[in-house]
């Protein structure tokens, strides 16, 4: 077999220049987990988005929250995922105020709503994908 044929599948990656959503996937690659807030009125946006509204600041979150909901994924049909599998991916509360959808790196099983878990990071050429452990 070739080298190409024994290495692992590529993670498909976000595009880090995309008008929206690419100064989150480039402070990702900073190891830093954003999210945007009304200046005015201190709600809570995420996804953070690009758009000219000059009441969004972008903060940071210190990565750290709550179990909503998960499943685990035992069959996927793109390379990566498949390889990966089986996998726990979940909702995120984040202490913040914001969800995000992610992946829980833990044992399948032991996952749980109401987990307490933080902010770890999938490191990878030019950004980095952010992953959640339970806290300990």
């Amino acid at each position: 077999m070739s080298a190409t044929a024994d290495a692992a599948p590529a993670r498909p990656l976000p595009v880090l220049d995309e008008a929206d959503t690419g100064p989150f996937w480039r402070a990702c690659g900073e190891h830093r987990l954003t999210y945007q807030r009304r200046r005015s009125t201190g709600e809570v946006v995420f996804y953070p988005r690009g758009h000219d509204d000059a009441d969004l600041e972008t903060l940071d979150s210190a990565g750290r929250g709550t179990v909503y909901t998960f499943t685990v994924v035992r069959q996927h049909g793109q390379s990566f995922f498949r390889a990966h599998a089986p996998y726990t991916v979940a909702y995120i509360d984040l202490d913040e105020g914001f969800r995000i959808l992610t992946e829980v790196v833990a044992e399948p099983g032991t996952v749980r709503i109401g987990q307490r878990v933080e902010l770890d990071w999938e490191d990878h050429d030019g950004t980095a994908v952010p992953v959640f452990r339970p806290a300990g």
